[in-house]
């Protein structure tokens, strides 16, 4: 059966979850995607589980507000890059050119999310690895390789072989967010923790990263509204 969804303007929609483990009722919202999921006892009647979203309605509708709607980026749409917002227009040849406020996208309009993602990736790979570069020269020790992916609970990681990935997403933060991310990582090359030695090495590649690391946790999750894709 599909998944219920709370009328209103706009329609809720819950991802209905049973689970053996659980005693009561519970909602989540993922600020990621803003996905509504209703987790309830196994063997609860599903209409108690939807009477609970609706008496928690006005709850839900607060925090989605609170999070924002989702932009699909296309022509005429605004978002982040290197932290400052730039307006999609409709490009000329076959470059994607970069303007003071703006970003002009060639091509037809139905491509421009995916080609603007294919540019923005390029970007982030290339400011990531001059700052992996860097840290790691100041760290002492090397890299093996840096990937780039879309990834939705953290923003890098470092493997115990020398490898660093990142989500390309870092190329819409502010540039001192994105080298303290790529610090960060590459301090896990001396210290696979997060022990006191390990801030204590990115305090000494990177300087003070309190701030940077409170923009992340504080602004992060907004990144994900931002879809570059052919629907929203």
């Amino acid at each position: 059966m599909p998944d219920p969804v709370l009328p209103g303007n706009p329609p809720i929609p819950l991802i209905l979850r049973r689970s053996a483990r659980a005693r009561r009722i519970s909602l989540r919202i993922s600020q990621l995607d803003g996905r509504v999921t209703l987790t309830m006892p196994k063997r609860l009647k599903e209409a108690e589980g939807i009477a609970f979203a609706r008496e928690k309605e006005a709850w839900i509708r607060q925090h989605l507000d609170a999070r924002g709607a989702d932009v699909l980026v296309g022509i005429g749409a605004e978002f982040p890059l290197g932290g400052r917002m730039l307006r999609v227009e409709a490009g000329q040849g076959r470059r994607v050119v970069l303007g003071t406020d703006t970003i002009s996208v060639p091509g037809p309009a139905a491509r421009v999310p995916t080609r603007l993602a294919a540019h923005l990736k390029e970007l982030a790979r290339d400011r990531l690895t001059g700052a992996c570069d860097d840290y790691s020269a100041l760290l002492g020790r090397p890299y093996s390789k840096l990937t780039l992916r879309d990834t939705r609970s953290r923003w890098g990681s470092c493997t115990s072989d020398g490898g660093l990935m990142f989500s390309w997403r870092l190329i819409l933060t502010p540039p001192d967010v994105l080298d303290y991310v790529a610090a960060h990582e590459v301090a896990h090359l001396a210290q696979m923790n997060h022990s006191t030695a390990f801030w204590a090495e990115v305090e000494r590649i990177y300087g003070p990263y309190q701030e940077a690391r409170g923009w992340l946790r504080t602004h992060g999750s907004d990144l994900h509204r931002f879809k570059f894709t052919t629907q929203a």
